[in-house]
């Protein structure tokens, strides 16, 4: 029986995670309490329903959260039942950001400020986090790319790829991107945005990606960027690290920064990486 334990950061889509797995035909139980995983594998096992693949959310929710935890996991463990574990995590801004959307406090801090509940909950959860077999950073993703994401771990035979890429746009006028990697400045090509009947397309329409993609250093760079990161993930993983976000900034994160993330999640998911593509500031003129 293939065992799934979702965990990870209030706010970071765990509900939304457990939705994708029942989609792919898991058993799914949520904010199941830890004491509870063994006897609850036991059920499945007994099942009539031949219950072959099970994903169960746990997080703070259920209190006393690691009092219980890694002894439930040490009881599968023993009774047979191998188990991974997903940690779906997002950046302090982006959680604040959905916290206030949806006018919710944080479970742990509910009286309080956000960000302190955030920092008690990711002292809480680091060494579940370092036990995780896949961590998946929500912050640039929707939920389409969430799926697609959790499939290409759990159905698409590249759960052998424990580096998680993201390559996203954004524009240095709005910021830097704060949870980047590597962060690559694109500026150095002709900006579309000042030829006036490119001005108002993006990055993703056929007329800018040709403009961007005539220069001869557009090319050059992509390919020696592919070459930097070949030589890099490897490494990387050697090393432990899950997760690569990849920067590519323009000055408004429209027209170059969008065609370049692009086409360079494009080569390194033809390389059999697995490789999501967000844009942070992109906007439809």
């Amino acid at each position: 029986m293939e065992f799934l334990l979702i965990t990870g950061m209030s706010g970071a889509g765990k509900s939304q995670g457990m939705k994708v797995m029942e989609d792919m035909n898991y058993y799914c139980m949520d904010n199941l309490p830890p004491v509870l995983l063994s006897k609850f594998a036991e059920l499945c096992h007994e099942s009539k329903r031949d219950i072959n693949k099970v994903a169960v959310v746990i997080d703070i929710r259920g209190g006393e959260f690691f009092d219980h935890l890694f002894k439930g996991l040490e009881e599968l463990k023993e009774k047979g039942t191998s188990y991974k574990i997903l940690f779906l995590d997002a950046s302090d801004n982006v959680l604040i950001k959905r916290y206030k959307e949806l006018r919710r406090p944080h479970p742990l801090n509910p009286g309080g400020r956000i960000i302190d509940g955030i920092n008690e909950e990711r002292e809480l959860l680091k060494e579940v986090k370092k036990r995780a077999d896949f961590i998946i950073d929500t912050s640039n993703l929707t939920i389409g790319m969430l799926k697609e994401e959790m499939s290409n771990i759990f159905t698409e035979g590249l759960e052998s790829r424990k580096l998680s890429i993201s390559v996203v746009s954004f524009g240095f006028k709005h910021g830097m991107l704060m949870d980047g990697d590597l962060i690559f400045d694109v500026r150095f090509i002709p900006n579309p945005y000042y030829i006036q009947e490119l001005k108002d397309f993006t990055g993703e329409d056929s007329n800018v990606k040709d403009y961007v993609f005539q220069w001869d250093q557009t090319h050059s760079f992509i390919n020696k960027l592919i070459d930097m990161l070949e030589f890099l993930i490897p490494y990387y993983i050697t090393e432990g690290k899950t997760q690569l976000i990849i920067g590519i900034g323009c000055t408004g994160g429209v027209h170059r920064s969008v065609a370049i993330a692009n086409k360079i999640g494009e080569i390194l998911k033809d390389n059999g990486h697995r490789t999501i593509v967000s844009h942070r500031d992109f906007r439809l003129k």
